[in-house]
């Protein structure tokens, strides 16, 4: 099958990862993979849930959001409308995965908020918001190290994120959205550097698929995966030791 970028079924779409991409917030970059890109941001409150209070554990958690002209047709805006359960997914799953990165005991009674905001949408933004929502967390933690605030780095792993899908019988890497729209099957994948899993979601669009089908799906996207982690460590200014 022809693809967007003459790509070939395992090449993830162009991806550029920016730092510091906010003035007033230096833990904050911009993702752009192929068309879609995303602000991810993170700001650090001293306080924690109400369940960890007193725990000496941190938090980190996610909010994610589409733009109004994100997409080809405006967006209605949720903050008039009501949050959508299709956002509270993909912000779930966004917290869920960077909480999995961190030692949250050495962060003390702090969250750690990362915010996603799509400003343009083709495709793959829930794996692209955890792939630059990593970034975002990675910054902030650089910054506490910085000021002393915490003592020993509690970042475990670098963390990314990526799709893969069936499409015209093919499998293939990174779908865009004409690609995901006629998918007969997809697949989420966020795993951890040392290639252990986070996060697998996987949905048979138009007809049950087989466990080789499954397998091929999982060996691209673990490959694609590792580039994007790659791309991370060229772009993030180093830290101390990860434990």
């Amino acid at each position: 099958m022809n693809r967007t970028e003459n790509r070939g079924p395992d090449e993830l779409r162009p991806t550029v990862i920016r730092p510091h991409y906010l003035e007033h917030l230096p833990a904050s970059v911009l993702i752009e993979m192929g068309k879609t890109k995303i602000i991810c941001a993170a700001t650090i409150n001293d306080r924690v849930p109400f369940f960890l209070k007193d725990t000496g554990s941190g938090w980190i958690t996610a909010e994610y959001s589409m733009l109004p002209c994100s997409g080809k047709d405006r967006i209605e805006r949720e903050a008039i409308k009501g949050v959508k359960g299709r956002t509270h997914e993909i912000q779930r799953i966004i917290g869920r995965t960077l909480r999995q990165a961190v030692n949250l005991n050495l962060l003390s009674e702090r969250t750690i908020l990362i915010d996603s905001d799509v400003i343009q949408a083709d495709g793959g933004t829930r794996c692209a918001a955890i792939t630059g929502g990593f970034c975002a967390l990675y910054l902030a933690i650089k910054g506490l190290l910085e000021k002393g605030l915490i003592r020993k780095n509690p970042i475990l792993s670098f963390v990314a994120a990526v799709s893969s899908g069936v499409v015209q019988r093919s499998a293939i890497l990174d779908l865009d959205y004409s690609e995901d729209s006629q998918a007969s099957c997809d697949l989420n994948l966020a795993i951890t550097e040392t290639e252990k899993i986070i996060e697998l979601q996987t949905t048979a669009e138009g007809s049950a698929f087989s466990f080789d089908t499954l397998n091929d799906l999982l060996c691209l996207a673990k490959k694609g995966i590792l580039e994007l982690i790659e791309k991370q460590k060229k772009v993030l200014p180093s830290i101390p030791h990860i434990s």
